[in-house]
């Protein structure tokens, strides 16, 4: 039976890894601080003999059996990210730390969850990974973005110095179920307001681009980085490349829903990206991967689940 260990595994992602690998017969052991992620997200798999439950920071050191690691320990979005930057900052590089000194000591295999946003504002798009990005090293949304860039740093320097078996994934815009209500992601926040006939949250005029991916289809990427035979030799990118502005996102999901809500206008954060769309070339050759669910049916079962829990 394979050990998996998921940090950050009661977050949105982390959850649906976690009852990806319980069904898949493996043992799965959750560590989380609970600062974003929630119980109630793994609640169909708490009472499995194969699963654990270690409320804990990665932060400081890890003392778990793993095959595999998966490392997603970190808040994603702005709201959360920014509201304690030091930690933001210290859950992507010490945690990234402790990770690695784990997976040194046990010959475990990671996959780091790292992200678009170490592309920053882009100059190119769509974004590939040879791109190496147009990032504010002391901006609001550093502690994030170079947080990320820090992490994948000491993945490649632990793969040439002492030879471990490193596979780090770019994901980009995702959506779905285990979403938090206040999680602060557009998508998010858009059907909420909707469900609630509250004034639609456009920063900007909206016509910034974003690629949206469903968290199924993304789930199974990253479950065929991790298992996949062929090399993984650099970081991959993985996400939906239909590019839209928010605008449309925006006019999408009030169409869905039938809102009558509202667009309100706001000014645009520091740093927020124009363009965000994956090249996912590699992902197509090393894992035969692209996303299969359109937008339009992952936002109705995603409207589906926010109106359950609002």
């Amino acid at each position: 039976m394979s050990q998996i260990l998921i940090t950050g595994g009661a977050g949105f992602l982390g959850s649906h890894l976690a009852r990806l690998y319980i069904n898949k017969g493996s043992h799965v052991t959750v560590l989380d601080d609970l600062s974003t992620g929630s119980k109630s997200n793994l609640v169909t798999i708490s009472d499995h003999p194969n699963f654990e439950f270690i409320e804990a920071d990665v932060r400081d050191p890890i003392n778990v059996q793993a095959d595999i690691i998966f490392n997603f320990a970190c808040p994603a979005s702005p709201v959360h990210y920014q509201h304690d930057p030091v930690k933001t900052m210290e859950t992507n590089v010490l945690g990234m730390s402790n990770v690695l000194k784990l997976a040194l000591a046990n010959n475990s295999r990671v996959v780091q969850a790292s992200t678009s946003e170490v592309y920053g504002d882009p100059h190119e798009s769509p974004q590939t990974e040879t791109y190496w990005g147009n990032v504010n090293p002391i901006g609001i949304r550093s502690c994030y973005d170079e947080g990320k860039r820090g992490a994948e740093t000491l993945c490649y320097d632990y793969r040439r110095q002492h030879g471990l078996d490193i596979r780090v994934v770019r994901i980009f815009n995702t959506y779905g179920p285990n979403m938090a209500v206040n999680d602060g992601r557009v998508v998010s926040n858009f059907i909420v307001q909707a469900l609630t006939s509250q004034k639609i949250s456009l920063y900007g005029d909206g016509k910034q681009t974003r690629s949206f991916c469903y968290v199924q289809d993304l789930i199974e990427a990253i479950d065929s980085v991790a298992n996949t035979s062929n090399e993984i030799e650099s970081p991959i990118n993985i996400g939906n490349p239909r590019e839209m502005t928010i605008k449309e996102l925006a006019e999408t999901v009030t169409g869905l829903i039938g809102s009558d809500s509202v667009i309100e206008y706001l000014p645009l954060p520091a740093d927020d990206p124009k363009q965000r769309q994956p090249d996912i070339s590699r992902a197509r050759d090393l894992l035969d991967w692209e996303p299969k669910i359109s937008l339009e049916d992952g936002l109705k079962a995603t409207i589906e689940y926010f109106k359950d829990k609002i």
